[in-house]
């Protein structure tokens, strides 16, 4: 459904026939009524018309039979009450997969990666702990690319594919990272110092940079589908959990954490650390992993494994 998608859009303005002077001519249009003459009616532009008709139709036809198909399957997702994610944090990750930013540019950091781990477990683990009123996204790699009007190229930027989605959403002047809509949606924008320089000046958004996101850049992420509760789906890039689990872990003691969700930080690291040994042996909890530990986690890791003996 996302490639079809994906393909969908890069195909790019519509082309049409339109008539001038007693002669037809094949118009490139981006459907507000202006377009671009393409050259009169003739074996290369019916060739060129009926090619992009095609392939038009083609992945229409896809998009659509492969959409029943994944309502079908959210359905029986949330029929088995596996975790899921809020709906408004579904459609940000749709329109993100869209534009590839998940691809290339964007983690998912906040609580909904929970349903992700899940997944990737293949186990029940973070019941209770899913509840959030606000989505985060750290900037980790390179600006993807989008196709614009006359086939040029720009990068793809968080606050435009919020305003794509929702035109309500607005930046926060007093906390410039962040962005809300007019229900009081917040997503929060973060980045780790070392991928700065990766941010595309085209973003609207000041992420908030911290140190300890460079901890969420370690290990392999974690990619999954999952469920919202809308029914609908969304893919979400996750940290290593291992990773995330200790950053957890250390959240939970930081001093300006907010108090109250402290407590849920504890609970979700303490769980992931227990459900990636128990049931993620592609993530080993070893020597070398601990190893790679800095200071600052390696307290947190000796607690919970001396804990769990």
């Amino acid at each position: 459904w996302r490639d079809a998608k994906r393909k969908l859009l890069e195909l790019g303005p519509s082309l049409v026939w339109k008539s001038r002077d007693g002669r037809d001519y094949l118009y490139s249009s981006n459907g507000s009524g202006a377009g671009t003459s393409l050259g009169p009616r003739s074996p290369q532009t019916e060739s060129r018309f009926q090619d992009f008709r095609s392939r038009r139709d083609t992945l229409a036809t896809t998009h659509r039979d492969s959409g029943e198909s994944l309502a079908v399957q959210a359905r029986l997702y949330r029929a088995t009450r596996m975790l899921a994610i809020g709906s408004q944090a579904a459609a940000i990750l749709r329109e993100l997969d869209e534009s590839r930013m998940l691809d290339e540019s964007l983690v998912v950091v906040g609580t909904s990666t929970m349903a992700a781990y899940e997944l990737e477990a293949a186990a029940r683990f973070a019941t209770g702990m899913d509840a959030t009123e606000d989505f985060d996204l750290a900037w980790a790699g390179r600006p993807s690319q989008l196709t614009i009007a006359g086939g040029r190229k720009t990068d793809a930027t968080l606050f435009a594919a919020l305003k794509r989605l929702d035109p309500t959403f607005t930046i926060n002047t007093e906390r410039n990272f962040q962005a809300r809509n007019s229900k009081a949606y917040e997503v929060d924008l973060l980045v780790a110092p070392s991928q700065a320089g990766n941010i595309s000046r085209d973003e609207k958004l000041q992420p908030l940079p911290l140190p300890e996101q460079e901890w969420l850049l370690m290990g392999r992420r974690v990619d999954q589908v999952v469920g919202a509760l809308d029914g609908t789906a969304a893919r979400i890039v996750a940290p290593d959990p291992r990773w995330m689990a200790l950053h957890k872990l250390w959240l939970a003691e930081k001093d300006t954490r907010n108090p109250l969700k402290r407590d849920k930080d504890r609970k979700q690291g303490l769980a992931l650390l227990d459900v990636v040994r128990a049931r993620m042996p592609h993530y080993p909890i070893d020597a070398a992993f601990e190893s790679a530990l800095p200071a600052e986690l390696a307290p947190y890791f000796v607690k919970w494994r001396e804990s769990r003996i």
